[in-house]
């Protein structure tokens, strides 16, 4: 059976509401993936990562400093379940879903309508690396040969 591929999609985020639950490790990787795009990202979760409440210092985030609530995604154009809790994952993507926005289930591919590429940002591309979830050694290997390509090829313009 072949898997499943997605169809790599460039879409203008800024000025979209993006709801993050949860606050650890993945929950920053991603913020900080985001954030460059210039939407307007809101994390929910008890406890924040350093690299979150520096996001916050730095005006880039707004932290809500409490346990989710279903109305926390009420306005969200993209929802985030990354908590380490499963059955409050299943609720956040349960409600998104009614909602109408996209959603992103760290813990669970089958829950997810679209997948965090790997990317390769400077002023003039942007480049979205994914394997689908199934090869994340391979994109980062990839990643960092499309990097060296793209210096290599502003050298070369100049």
């Amino acid at each position: 059976m072949k898997s499943k591929q997605y169809f790599p999609l460039f879409v203008d985020i800024s000025d979209k509401k993006i709801v993050v639950v949860g606050a650890g490790k993945i929950a920053a990787r991603r913020v900080k993936t985001l954030v460059d795009f210039g939407a307007s990202i809101v994390v929910v979760a008890p406890q924040i990562s350093p690299e979150l409440e520096q996001l916050e210092q730095e005006h880039k985030i707004t932290l809500i400093r409490r346990e989710y609530q279903r109305e926390d995604i009420y306005d969200a154009w993209m929802v985030l379940a990354v908590t380490d809790n499963e059955k409050l994952n299943e609720e956040i993507y349960s409600v998104a879903k009614c909602l109408g926005a996209l959603v992103n289930v760290a813990s669970n591919q089958k829950k997810c309508d679209f997948h965090f590429p790997g990317i390769i940002k400077n002023d003039s591309y942007v480049v979205g690396i994914n394997s689908g979830g199934r090869n994340h050694h391979g994109v980062a290997e990839l990643r960092g040969k499309v990097e060296k390509c793209l210096e290599d090829w502003e050298e070369h313009e100049e």
